[in-house]
């Protein structure tokens, strides 16, 4: 009688689930501004209060502060970008305009300068209280534990006649002045101080440094820095002229700035440095610059920075800028022409796309307080040179990828030379030619180690002996990407980093190994073996950012490569075996650890469940779920996705993705939409968040509106990029429809974006057994766009062919036959499938004539074929008006050949240039 009994309570529960299902309502395009993200979460050293904020698509969102403690939210309209005082004592953030504000000034074409501006708002833990300052332009929170902040703010227009009185000023000309705070938010104290350009805050809060200028005919820059214990303001130095850059050392001990008395608009800067302690104020760059390179000044463009300890002062240095010449010629006297060069190491095109960031270039150099010596490190050979800050040591290494530049347009591979660079003399000496991937320079500054891309092996150079010693070449396992399909050598799996006495520590696919620098004892596998057992990959998560070395108690990210399970695992110390903290059928992020506590917060997500923040130990214990960010989510038919696999005509295994409505019913007919971008299956945890898109359909979307989505995995044959496509997801397709009798084999379709929209053109030259395509980006001529430009970076677009994701293998003239055969322009003549292209005007990656060539190849052998230009639109839309134009586009499209929805005016009828913008076409055209 019980059994009946809960027999027949299921059956109603069942019902009721069912009817629940059944009742929900599809997504359409009117929901997505109510669907949320989370966004900027931080939590505070003591692990007591969380900060997030969460924010609509469009509209105004909101900041949240948790508190640990009492369990309580605090929320502020329009907050964001917000940072926590080291010591907890306060939440720092900006606060937006109103979104219907600036919407509105907007549509009365306000300047964006004249547009609305943040706020400051500074939030008190204790006590809830908020303080606001209106007209941001930027804050600056010391990194250790201070109550003193400092934020510059937009002043208002000051009166001709005006005279004003603080503490650096007594006259001002009619203009906009930028005031500093410099404010103690616990205790109230504050002063301020007019035009202010830059200004910088010491890590500990003690000392703010601030460059003031005074607009006048000539102009006049004061230094001056304020001490916030001694609530005391010192001037150190007043000239007339410029300065542009200012800098101060994390103990609030050392001045560095900028200056230039040139009155021309290029000036060449000099670099005074500061010390507060014996109140000494030097000009290091040196009369005329004469402690620099010849030639050469210091760049108003390089950083200034001291060094975590305070002994060394990095600064940006380049050659003078030249006078720009009086104008002599008019407009139409003028030539603008660009020389192409077959000797030049990068193409005119990659030339002007770098020009701007060239022309700002500056070069690093280093000076010694105690040493009172400047150092020139970087040059036009070795432009490249790794400062860390946090490291002791003389030692730098350097990078010259000089005489391979050249090789790029044609090679993937990005070769350089490395240089071990002695900082304290400017002494260079290379130690590695024609390296291709991973460098690394040791604690103790005694080894470098790197990554031989030709023989797939990790080796170590002994600076002391200049040997070197491979490390891995005796070990049975692989270092490389086992999964490489490309025509060029497989990078390595990684490096996690460096313990204490220097022993590095290598990935492999799955486990982690330490190895004895010095050869005395043999390669461990630190992991135990258990990743390659059990088919997990571990990889080491750095908790404190702070620290240099791995060491103590080590946090592996898990994932299982077979059930696509995630979590994490802990190990005890190095060697340990790796205990399960957390593995559960989710995509987990990167944790954030609290700098003084055990606690983390972390999100986690799968394809139904939303991405929601979480709070718990560093062992994964006492969980609690910090937010419900989109719980309209339950109102909606959402869906399910499942791993599925098949052998492929070529007798590949193959995993795939199979999403299906959250209301399925295995008794129907499903159109179903065929999605695909290389491999994939590993994603089966994402979340796909419903919104405008910018290329590819949306999954949940699709799902909630009774498609079926298929998302096969790809493996590809050197040569055969297109054939390899056809293998994979032909089959694939043939596989599902022939095991699920769900599956409608009238009502597929098929849509990629870029690489993916190349394999729809070419697949629906090969088979018809999709009654709808939508190729985004498509490449349908190898034999032009080989010798085309990504204009996006100005580089050529040959090495994508011989070495990477095109995948040809070869030259043109080598490998003719195999780009013709892998070309779907060759081919249109048997398309039948009607398909739908998107290539707008200014993608910068695949060249939109590509695009062209394959509309006008269909339209003159009249095919069905239609053509989406965004004009001044990337590869991907960015703008979102377009993005929600190409969403209800790709949708119509769709519906109309695969669930025989009615076809609309733009795709009976076109939408002529007359009528552009005027209307869109999306109703119906009967």
């Amino acid at each position: 009688m019980n059994f009946i009994k809960i027999s027949i309570t299921m059956a109603f529960f069942a019902i009721i689930i069912t009817l629940n299902a059944q009742q929900k309502q599809p997504l359409n395009h009117t929901v997505y501004n109510n669907w949320k993200s989370i966004a900027n979460t931080i939590i505070s050293n003591d692990g007591n209060f969380v900060s997030y904020e969460i924010n609509p698509q469009e509209g105004d969102g909101k900041l949240f502060l948790y508190n640990k403690l009492i369990k309580s939210y605090d929320s502020i309209q329009r907050g964001y970008r917000a940072k926590m005082s080291s010591n907890s004592n306060m939440l720092i953030f900006k606060i937006k305009p109103e979104f219907d504000t600036v919407r509105a000034a907007k549509l009365k074409k306000v300047k964006k300068s004249k547009l609305p501006k943040d706020s400051l708002g500074i939030l008190i833990t204790n006590t809830g209280a908020i303080k606001k300052y209106a007209n941001l332009i930027s804050y600056q929170v010391p990194k250790d534990e201070s109550n003193w902040l400092a934020f510059l703010i937009k002043q208002p227009k000051i009166n001709k006649d005006s005279t004003t009185k603080d503490s650096t000023i007594s006259k001002a000309k009619s203009k906009k002045s930028n005031m500093l705070v410099i404010l103690n938010a616990i205790t109230g104290d504050s002063i301020s101080f007019k035009h202010v350009t830059k200004y910088a805050i010491s890590k500990n809060g003690n000392i703010c440094t601030f460059i003031s200028t005074l607009g006048d005919t000539t102009d006049s820059v004061t230094i001056s820095y304020y001490n916030t214990n001694k609530q005391k303001l010192t001037q150190i130095y007043n000239k007339a002229g410029y300065s542009k850059n200012i800098s101060i050392d994390n103990q609030g001990k050392q001045i560095a700035f900028t200056y230039s008395s040139d009155t021309i608009k290029e000036k060449a800067f000099g670099l005074y440095y500061y010390s507060i302690t014996k109140n000494n104020l030097l000009l290091i760059s040196g009369n005329n610059f004469s402690n620099l390179k010849a030639g050469w000044s210091v760049s108003k463009n390089g950083n200034i920075y001291f060094n975590k300890r305070g002994n060394e002062l990095y600064f940006g240095t380049a050659p003078k800028p030249i006078p720009t010449p009086k104008d002599t010629l008019t407009d139409d006297e003028k030539v603008s022409v660009d020389i192409w060069n077959w000797k030049d190491t990068k193409l005119q095109p990659m030339q002007l796309k770098e020009l701007e960031n060239e022309k700002k270039r500056s070069f690093a150099a280093v000076y010694f307080p105690s040493k009172d010596k400047v150092i020139q490190l970087e040059s036009e050979k070795i432009k490249n040179i790794h400062i860390n800050t946090k490291a002791s040591g003389k030692y730098s290494l350097g990078y010259d990828f000089s005489k391979y530049q050249r090789m790029q347009s044609w090679e993937a591979s990005r070769y350089k030379d490395v240089y071990l660079i002695n900082r304290e003399t400017g002494d260079e000496k290379i130690v590695l030619q024609k390296v291709a991937s991973s460098v690394a320079l040791s604690p103790n500054q005694q080894n470098i180690i790197w990554y031989n891309i030709a023989d797939s092996s990790w080796n170590n150079y002994n600076i002391k002996t200049q040997s070197t010693t491979n490390l891995t070449g005796n070990l049975s396992v692989n270092f490389y990407y086992e999964l490489n399909d490309v025509p060029n050598e497989a990078y390595p799996y990684g490096f996690a980093g460096w313990t204490k006495n220097s022993s590095p520590i290598i990935y492999d696919r799955y486990d982690l190994w330490l190895f004895d620098i010095n050869g005395h004892k043999k390669p461990q596998n630190i992991t135990s073996n258990i990743g390659r057992q059990n088919i997990i990959t571990f990889r080491y998560v750095k908790l404190n950012k702070d620290e240099q070395t791995i060491s103590g108690n080590l946090f592996l990210n898990a994932f299982n490569n077979i059930n696509k399970d995630e979590g994490y695992y802990s190990m005890g110390k190095i060697g340990e075996t790796p205990i399960p903290l957390i593995m559960e059928s989710f995509d987990f992020s990167t944790p954030l650890k609290a700098k003084n506590s055990n606690t983390l917060i972390w999100t986690k997500q799968s394809f139904k469940q939303f991405p929601d923040l979480y709070l718990s130990t560093n062992i994964f214990t006492d969980i609690v779920r910090l937010t419900d960010a989109n719980p309209q989510q339950k109102i909606y038919n959402w869906g399910t996705v499942e791993l599925v696999d098949w052998v492929s005509f070529n007798g590949d295994s193959l995993q795939g993705l199979l999403y299906k409505p959250e209301n399925f019913d295995e008794n129907k007919k499903y159109p179903m939409l065929v999605y695909f971008y290389e491999r994939y299956s590993d994603r089966i945890h994402r979340y796909y968040t419903p919104k405008p898109i910018r290329s590819v359909i949306n999954f949940s979307y699709y799902v909630s509106n009774e498609y079926l989505i298929f998302i096969p995995d790809i493996v590809y044959s050197t040569g055969y990029p297109g054939p390899s496509a056809f293998d994979c997801i032909i089959s694939g397709t043939q596989t599902m429809c022939d095991r699920y009798n769900f599956i409608d084999r009238s009502k597929l379709g098929i849509q990629g974006q870029s690489w993916g929209g190349y394999q729809v053109a070419y697949l629906v030259t090969q088979t018809n057994m999709f009654k709808a395509a939508m190729a985004g980006a498509p490449v349908s001529n190898m034999t032009s766009a080989y010798g085309g430009i990504r204009w996006g970076s100005g580089m050529s677009r040959a090495f994508q062919y011989e070495q990477t994701q095109s995948r040809i293998g070869g030259n043109l003239w080598d490998k003719l036959p195999l780009y013709m055969l892998n070309s779907p322009l060759f081919s249109a003549d048997r398309i039948e499938t009607p398909l739908l292209i998107m290539h707008n005007d200014n993608d910068g990656a695949v060249p939109w004539y590509q695009g062209i060539e394959l509309f006008n190849a269909m339209r003159r052998l009249n095919k069905p074929v239609w053509m989406m230009v965004y004009n001044g639109a990337p590869h991907n839309l960015k703008r979102r008006a377009d993005s929600k134009d190409l969403t209800i586009r790709m949708q119509q499209f769709f519906d109309y050949f695969l669930k025989d929805a009615p076809e609309p005016v733009w795709m009976k009828y076109g939408i002529p240039a007359i009528k552009k913008g005027k209307t869109f076409g999306f109703e119906n055209a009967e």
